[in-house]
Parts: structure tokens; sequence; C-alpha cells
């Protein structure tokens, strides 16, 4: 089958993580201790390395969709599952980071939870996170999907949303599925009225993010808000 245990001892992923950590191990090296096995002619560390390649990195592939998962070949339900587990545990840790410190601590930690949320969607989608008065997430929700236009983005969900949960400041977000994180006219107006009718109630936007394919765009950061 292929499996580490046909590599030389100093060499197995296994070992060298617990001999020097996993700091130690390249992504193909982390990626074959999940799959254990791998193809006939083909080895787990070469069908890790070719996973890699095909999805463009670990975040590429472990933001894969079950579809995407299921089409390749060597990849049974056991090893997709087991994907899918480290993603929604990478998830939940983002998440738990920012319910218990303010959100900006770390600005980094907010593009990551967001990219992990929102960049593998093949459609366009408009979250919020609500967050309190010392900017700790009280909540993140996707309110819209589809194609989104101002008139597709009612502002009055989003404050009837911010006043249910008792929310100081929104941090609004969007993603790109074409890949390209640059904001358009478009986002910039909606961010504006948004921003307008949310003051109303004395929320404020603290910032609006875009998920693309490989980064996230900040409108605080570009000076935008």
């Amino acid at each position: 089958m292929n499996s580490l245990l046909h590599l030389p001892a100093d060499a197995r992923p296994r070992e060298k993580l617990l001999a020097r950590g996993a700091g130690a191990l390249a992504d193909a090296e982390l990626l074959a201790l999940l799959l254990r096995t791998g193809l006939p002619g083909q080895g787990v560390l070469q069908l890790a390395q070719a996973l890699l390649e095909r999805f463009g990195g670990i975040a590429g592939l472990l933001q894969a969709d079950v579809a995407a998962l299921a089409a390749v070949k060597g990849l049974g339900p056991a090893k997709r599952a087991e994907l899918a587990a480290v993603l929604e545990l990478a998830r939940r840790a983002l998440l738990q980071q920012m319910v218990e410190r303010p959100v900006f601590d770390s600005p980094n930690r907010v593009k990551d939870y967001l990219a992990l949320q929102m960049r593998h969607l093949g459609h366009e989608v408009f979250a919020v996170l609500f967050v309190d008065s010392q900017h700790r997430l009280l909540a993140f929700e996707i309110l819209f999907r589809g194609s989104l236009t101002q008139t597709s983005v009612h502002p009055r969900e989003i404050v009837k949303r911010a006043l249910a949960l008792n929310a100081a400041a929104v941090v609004l977000a969007h993603n790109h599925p074409s890949g390209v994180a640059e904001p358009s006219r478009a986002d910039e107006f909606l961010t504006q009225s948004l921003r307008a009718s949310l003051a109303l109630v004395d929320v404020r936007v603290l910032d609006h993010l875009v998920v693309g394919g490989t980064s996230v765009l900040s409108f605080a950061e570009r000076g935008l808000l």
C-alpha cells in the first residue's frame, strides 16, 4: 500500500515529528501522516505532494470542498473525513481565540479565520462579525448569499442582528470567488451605505474584509473607511 512503514526509520514523518517537533516537517510530510497510505505505484509522500500541487498548497487543500476531494483518486471517505476534521478543528481554534481575546489584538487571525470560512466557496457571500465594546467576538454570521449588490445586502437585517446581539461594532466581510481580492466601486459604495445605517444605532464598522483566492484585503488598511 506504499505506506509510511516502507520508509527508512529516520525518514518517517511520525518519528521525525516525535523527535524534532511538528515544525520540522515539510507540508507533504504532515499531510502524509494524515493519509497514511498511498496508491499502487505512488507512495504516500508522493500522493501528499501531488495533492498539495493540485490544490495550491496546504491552505488550498484544507479549503477544498467535499466534491473536489471526492474527485481525487486515492481519497476515500475516511481520508476525506480526516481532512475535513482538520479544517474544522482549525476553524474552531481560531474562533475560540477570537472569542477569548479582542478581535483586533491580531488582525491576521481574523483574516485567517475568514479565509478558512469563505475562500473555498464558489458563490459570493456577505458575512458579519459582531463584536462587543471590548472588540471580543459575539457571533460570526453569513447573512446574504448570491450576487452581492446594494439591493441584495439589506442594511436593515444587519442592524437588526447587531441590536439583537447587543453588538458595539461589526467587521464586514465578503468573498470574491474570482480569486481577486481587489474591492470594486460597488463594494466601496456598499460599505459606506452600511456604515451610515449602523451609525444610526451607534454601531461602528471597524473594517470590511474582502477574501480572495490568495489574500484578504482590509478596507481599514487601505484607508477606505
